[in-house]
């Protein structure tokens, strides 16, 4: 069987239920996500019980990410070889074990440890869920579902922070961990039964594509990362002139393997999958760094608990849980230009609202509205953006433009998360020196009105980073085109609409 062949065929009959195999991939998909954001709350509170810094704390979610994004070009690729339904349960497997591993650690550093592993799971999961929609909706449903798939997406970067509020207030902050064991086995019984295997055929793999674009990838977020707290030395500014290098290496030799590169760069020619992973890079650039302030200035400066600086993310949530389904409705009907366009406006404006409430004596009720307009725009990102991205490609190269899509997403979370960490540190330091992150940021209140006054400051100073980001998000998508054709794959639809005869 040709790749090809291989690719667009998928197996009909009455086993096949498109919608059935969505809900259960999409509670795996939710659950790894969640797991991008969920620590975030929790930062003061494993700050105080692990004796931890807040470098430390946000390298327990960089950790989590590297060991996600690196990998995950590769692990679309071995679910074509070996069944993606299986490399599916493989990495749920990996992912709930790894979860009860992280809440029973005791030191930052195993939990590190953990987190690495926990991302190696949810390496194997994420391509997987994308493909296997890809190939067993039929294209007039398509769009809805990968409609669904990115709303998910959306709805799980904003879960988490409240989530992870709610389980370190009343369980502590282990749960936020623990919480995915009962979750990852309901999952596992439900992947097992409903999601359909697949035909697979053979692939060459890119080995030294892998090792470049993740030797690349580490070295510049370490560098970024530790680049303050090492006060920018020369082996800092080496390793990320490395990574660079690394990266650029990367993609000249994607343009000269002929074989099966990593990432084929045929995939950029079409103009909406282009935007629409630049969309989503600073999606997820944002959805991960937007956090650390925000929670830390809740707690640290309002003296909330760990549930009510969650509580603050709810009308974000709630926007986006809202108004999933209708914009989902909207992505094959509305240009894409049009409503991920106003999805960044709308963004823009809450994000800087946003920044300028970070102050000690600030309305609670004047973020609840800004929040209100930063979910409404969130919404009309998330799910456009990933129906949109793969539209335009024919349905053999669907497979690796999900890949591909999949890491741009984690490279934007890897990224925000390196730079967050050095632009809290370095505004911390200069509002209040010699008073480091380590405990100045713990989950009591500031007691020093003074004190407050400048670590509001040095967290409203850190939140326009996000925000200034998102600016790269709303140019970016000026230049989406009209899609097409209505859904993408119409040609090589037939064996998947015969599957969802069977729905």
């Amino acid at each position: 069987m040709t790749q090809t062949d291989a690719t667009t065929s998928a197996p009909a009959g009455p086993d096949i239920r498109p919608w059935a195999a969505l809900s259960a991939l999409v509670l795996g998909f939710f659950m790894i996500l969640v797991d991008l954001t969920i620590v975030v709350v929790a930062t003061p509170t494993i700050i105080e019980k692990l004796d931890a810094s807040v470098n430390q704390v946000v390298w327990v979610s960089s950790a989590y990410m590297l060991a996600y994004a690196v990998p995950v070009l590769i692990t679309g690729r071995l679910g074509d070889r070996f069944g993606s339904k299986y490399l599916y349960l493989a990495g749920l497997v990996v992912f709930t074990l790894a979860s009860l591993w992280c809440g029973l650690t005791g030191t930052i550093e195993m939990l590190i440890v953990a987190r690495v592993v926990q991302g190696l799971g949810a390496s194997l999961m994420t391509p997987q869920t994308m493909a296997i929609i890809t190939r067993i909706f039929p294209a007039s449903h398509r769009g809805k579902a990968m409609a669904a798939w990115g709303a998910t997406a959306g709805v799980a970067m904003v879960v988490g922070p409240i989530l992870g509020g709610v389980l370190t207030h009343a369980l502590g902050w282990e749960w936020i961990f623990f919480v995915n064991v009962p979750i990852g086995l309901v999952g596992l019984v439900m992947a097992v039964r409903l999601v359909p295997a697949l035909p697979t055929h053979r692939h060459s793999f890119d080995w030294l594509g892998v090792a470049l674009s993740g030797l690349g990838l580490f070295l510049l977020a370490f560098g970024i990362q530790q680049g303050h707290q090492e006060d920018w030395a020369g082996w800092i500014i080496a390793m990320i002139v490395g990574g660079i290098a690394m990266l650029v290496m990367f993609v000249l030799w994607q343009a000269r393997n002929r074989r099966e590169p990593l990432v084929p760069l045929v995939l950029f020619r079409d103009r909406n999958f282009s935007v629409s992973n630049l969309a989503i890079t600073v999606m997820g650039f944002v959805g991960v760094s937007m956090g650390y302030p925000l929670m830390l200035w809740a707690q640290a400066v309002r003296g909330f608990s760990p549930t009510q600086a969650a509580l603050l993310m709810v009308p974000m949530a709630v926007m986006s849980i809202v108004l999933a389904q209708p914009v989902g409705s909207l992505t094959d009907r509305i240009h894409p230009r049009i409503i991920v366009g106003t999805g960044f406006v709308l963004s823009i404006i809450g994000m800087f609202t946003l920044a300028t409430q970070l102050r000690p004596d600030s309305s609670i009720w004047l973020i609840c509205v800004f929040q209100v307009i930063l979910g409404s725009g969130n919404a009309c990102i998330w799910a456009p953006t990933a129906a949109t991205a793969n539209r335009n490609l024919p349905m053999h190269l669907a497979g690796a433009g999900s890949g591909v899509y999949n890491a741009t997403r984690q490279v934007g979370s890897v990224v925000g998360s390196a730079a967050i960490a050095v632009m809290m540190d370095s505004r911390l330091a200069h509002f209040l020196p010699g008073a480091a992150a380590h405990g100045d940021a713990g989950a009591s209140k500031i007691a020093d009105p003074q004190v407050a006054q400048l670590f509001s400051k040095a967290m409203q100073q850190s939140f326009l980073l996000p925000a200034g980001v998102y600016f790269l998000g709303l140019v970016a998508v000026l230049f989406y085109e009209r899609p097409k054709h209505h859904g993408f794959g119409d040609a090589d639809s037939a064996p998947a609409a015969a599957a969802h005869a069977g729905r």
